[in-house]
C-alpha cells in the first residue's frame, strides 16, 4: 500500500540539505547586506549635505542653504508612504525577495541622479528640480525598503530570538548611516575642503549607485520566507472572488494601524534628532568644526549599531513593551537637559557621551520597533501593514525633524525644536503603556 500524499508540499525553497539555522543565517546575512546598500545611498545626502549644498541652491548664509538642503530632504519623505503602499502590496502579492530587489533598483537610480546632476551655476534652477527628483525616486524606494526588509527578517527568524534577529535591521541601517560619515572622513581626509564643494561630495553617491547593483545581484539568491509560501499556497486554494483587496484587509486592523503611527511617532523624531541632525547641530550650535563633528558622529552611530542585536535579545527575554517604555520614559525626562547641554559643550569627549547617552535611550525604539510592527499583523498584509502607516509616521514626524530644528535655530528659538521631540516621545509613551505585548500573540510560520 502506498502511504498517501501529503496535503501540502514545502516550497522547493525549502528543500535545499541545508541545516535550517544555517540557511537562515544565510538569509538574514543576504537580507541584511542589501539593506545596508540602501541606506547608505539614502544618508549619504544628509552626510555630505554640508558640502553639496553650495552647488544646489543659490548663494546665502549657511543655515539657509541647509535649510533648503532638509527641505529637499524632507520631500523625499513625503514619497515614503507611496512607497510603502506599492512595494507593500508588491511584497504580500509576489513576495518579500521581489520587492527587495525592486527596492534596489530605484535606489539606484536614484543616487545615479544627484552624482551627475550640474551644479546652479551651471543648469540654474534645473538643479534642485533634479536634486528633489531624485530624492524622490530615493523616497519612493526606501518607503519600500522598511516593510519589505522587515517583514522578511521577522519572518525568517525563529521565534525565540526574532527581536535578536530583527534588530539587524536597523544593525544595517545604522551601518548604512556610518559607512556613509566614513567615507566623509576619508575624502576630509583626502580633499581639500574646496575640492569637496567643487566636485568631490559626487563622489559617494556613484559609489552608491555602484553599491545598489552589488545588493540586486546579492539578493537574487534569498530564500522565500516560509510564511509567504504559506499564504501563496492557500491563495492559490481559494476562490479568487473570495479574497479582500489588500487596502480593505489592511483597514479591519485599525488599532494595529494607530499603534504602528503612534509606536513610530515618537522614536522616528528622537532618531533623526539625535543621528542626521546630530552632525549639523554639532557645527551649527555647539561650534564645532565639520571634521570634528564627523568624527563624533561616526563613534556614537558605530557604539549605536553594536548595541541594537543586545537590546532586541533582551526583548526577547522581556518583552517587548518594557524596552519600548524604557525609551519613553528616558526620552521624555532627558531630551531637553541633553540638547541643552550638548550645545553648550565644546570638547568632543563630552559631545560624544552625551550624544551616547541619548542613542542608548533611543535603541529601546530602533532594536524593536520593526518585529513589533511585523507582530502586530496576518502575514497576508504583513508588508503592507508595517509599511504604510509607518512611512506616514516618519514622513510628518522624522522627515521634517531636521527642517523644523533649522527653522527653530534660525528665527532665534531653538529650545522650542527640544519641547518638540520631548512632546512627541511623551506621545508615543502613552501608545507603549496602552499597547498589548506582541512577542507571544503573533502569527507567524517559523523557518
Amino acid at each position: 500500500m502506498h502511504a498517501p500524499a501529503p496535503a501540502f508540499e514545502p516550497p522547493a525553497s525549502l528543500h535545499t540539505g541545508a541545516r535550517p539555522e544555517a540557511r537562515r543565517l544565510k538569509s538574514i546575512f543576504g537580507g541584511s547586506v542589501g539593506n545596508l546598500v540602501e541606506w547608505y545611498d539614502w544618508y549619504v545626502y544628509s552626510a555630505f549635505a554640508l558640502y553639496f549644498a553650495p552647488s544646489f541652491f543659490p548663494p546665502a548664509s549657511q543655515t539657509a542653504q541647509l535649510l533648503n538642503s532638509a527641505a529637499v530632504f524632507a520631500l523625499g519623505f513625503l514619497m515614503r508612504p507611496v512607497g510603502g503602499w506599492l512595494m507593500g502590496r508588491y511584497a504580500d502579492r509576489h513576495g518579500r525577495r521581489a520587492a527587495l530587489s525592486l527596492s534596489v533598483l530605484l535606489m539606484c537610480a536614484g543616487s545615479l541622479l544627484i552624482a551627475l546632476t550640474p551644479s546652479y551655476g551651471t543648469i540654474g534652477v534645473a538643479a534642485p528640480v533634479l536634486l528633489v527628483l531624485a530624492r524622490l525616486l530615493q523616497g519612493l524606494s526606501v518607503g519600500g525598503e522598511y516593510g519589505a526588509s522587515a517583514t522578511y527578517l521577522s519572518e525568517m527568524a525563529g521565534r525565540q530570538l526574532r527581536g535578536f534577529y530583527s534588530s539587524f535591521q536597523y544593525v544595517t541601517l545604522i551601518g548604512g548611516q556610518l559607512i556613509a560619515l566614513g567615507v566623509l572622513l576619508v575624502l576630509q581626509r583626502q580633499l581639500s575642503p574646496h575640492a569637496l564643494e567643487q566636485w568631490g561630495w559626487r563622489i559617494p553617491f556613484a559609489i552608491g549607485g555602484a553599491l545598489a547593483v552589488a545588493a540586486l545581484w546579492l539578493r537574487r539568491g534569498l530564500d522565500e520566507t516560509a510564511s509567504f509560501e504559506a499564504v501563496r499556497s492557500e491563495r492559490a486554494m481559494s476562490p479568487a472572488g473570495a479574497r479582500r483587496t489588500p487596502m480593505r484587509e489592511l483597514l479591519r486592523h485599525r488599532r494595529q494601524i494607530a499603534t504602528v503611527v503612534g509606536l513610530t511617532a515618537g522614536g522616528t523624531v528622537a532618531f533623526y534628532t539625535f543621528t542626521t541632525y546630530a552632525q549639523k547641530f554639532l557645527v551649527n550650535t555647539a561650534g564645532f568644526s565639520r571634521a570634528a563633528a564627523t568624527q563624533v558622529s561616526a563613534l556614537t552611530l558605530l557604539a549605536f549599531m553594536l548595541v541594537q542585536p543586545l537590546v532586541g535579545y533582551l526583548s526577547d527575554r522581556v518583552g517587548r513593551r518594557p524596552v519600548l517604555i524604557s525609551f519613553g520614559v528616558l526620552g521624555t525626562l532627558g531630551t531637553v537637559p541633553l540638547l541643552t547641554a550638548l550645545g553648550a559643550t565644546r570638547t568632543e569627549p563630552r559631545a560624544f557621551a552625551l550624544l551616547m547617552a541619548a542613542l542608548l535611550a533611543v535603541s529601546g525604539y530602533t532594536a524593536i520597533n520593526a518585529v513589533v510592527k511585523a507582530e502586530l499583523f496576518p502575514t497576508s498584509i504583513r508588508a503592507l501593514g508595517v509599511g504604510l502607516p509607518y512611512a506616514v509616521a516618519v514622513s510628518v514626524f522624522g522627515g521634517t525633524a531636521e527642517y523644523l530644528a533649522l527653522w527653530a535655530k534660525s528665527i532665534g528659538h531653538e529650545r522650542w525644536f527640544y519641547w518638540y521631540v520631548t512632546a512627541c516621545i511623551a506621545a508615543s509613551l502613552v501608545v507603549y503603556v496602552s499597547m498589548p505585548e506582541t512577542r507571544s500573540t503573533s502569527e507567524f510560520v517559523d523557518e
